[in-house]
């Protein structure tokens, strides 16, 4: 099954959708790292989140979701870009264990950070209140966009998936009693009877199909979604050059080697006292030892 994302809207609702099936990318993703199942499972779910979440809101530049916590994982996240192409990690999460998801993530945080290449970025934030990542999503949209969203994810070490459905800007949220009122939620109930497995393994046209043959939907074409990491040597020399030349010809002195390594990807860099003289526009690489 191709790493795809689709879109789909509804002919007579304003309602939209995302479908999102991850594959190969995801298990690119989980080769880098040797984490606990219920690490991977989780890892896969927020990176199908991240992946809806840059399709649903238009924006250039970078968004990564991070939940942060006092529980069995203290920090994992998710950074994608508009072209969909994302990496993702875990940290300090080794010993994590628990089925239980107030345990991994004890007092935990969920942040939505956007980062346009122009203009000021955006960041929201909400308390890990729900019982999943999915819930506790749901949640966001409800408090920050004021949007009507449910969000589904799964993940099992080998496929990662995540589909949303999501009331429109702007339409009119039906009220009680309302005889029309009932296509946000007859819409939404229908996507609630997916259950974890379809959701991983039905081809994108027969999962819809199943959800929805009674509708008038139309499927938008997919993109691709690709496991991609944005570290670079360009990128590290600026972040050395930050630094300040004192401060790297005494890691100089010491070690001899300025070495770093991408925690996202495993790709190895390493500055020898001539790479760091150049940084900072000097032909003396003289550096004690």
């Amino acid at each position: 099954m191709p790493d795809t994302i689709s879109r789909f809207t509804f002919d007579d609702n304003p309602v939209r959708g995302e479908l999102v099936q991850l594959e190969h990318s995801y298990q690119e993703l989980l080769a880098i790292h040797h984490y606990p199942l219920i690490v991977a499972r989780l890892l896969g779910e927020l990176s199908a989140a991240a992946s809806l979440l840059a399709e649903t809101i238009k924006f250039d530049g970078t968004l990564t979701l991070q939940v942060r916590s006092e529980g069995e994982i203290p920090l994992i996240m998710a950074e994608i870009n508009n072209r969909q192409q994302y990496r993702a990690i875990a940290r300090n999460a080794e010993q994590a264990s628990s089925p239980d998801f107030a345990t991994l993530f004890h007092k935990g945080q969920l942040c939505l950070t956007i980062q346009p290449h122009k203009g000021k970025p955006y960041q929201g934030i909400v308390t890990l209140n729900g019982t999943s990542l999915a819930s506790c999503l749901d949640e966001y949209f409800a408090q920050s966009e004021q949007l009507p969203t449910r969000i589904l994810l799964s993940a099992d070490g080998e496929r990662a998936a995540g589909f949303l459905i999501q009331q429109m800007p702007g339409a009119t949220i039906p009220t009680e009693g309302e005889t029309s009122g009932s296509a946000w939620e007859h819409l939404s109930h229908m996507a609630a009877t997916l259950s974890a497995e379809e959701l991983l393994t039905l081809p994108r046209e027969e999962l819809l199909y199943r959800l929805f043959h009674q509708e008038a939907l139309r499927l938008h074409p997919e993109k691709p979604v690709q496991f991609q990491c944005t570290c670079s040597r360009e990128r590290l020399e600026q972040v050395l050059v930050s630094l300040g030349r004192e401060e790297l010809d005494s890691i100089l002195e010491e070690k001899g080697l300025i070495d770093v390594n991408c925690e996202f990807c495993n790709r190895f860099y390493s500055f020898a006292p001539v790479d760091v003289a150049t940084l900072f526009g000097s032909n003396d690489a003289d550096i004690r030892h």
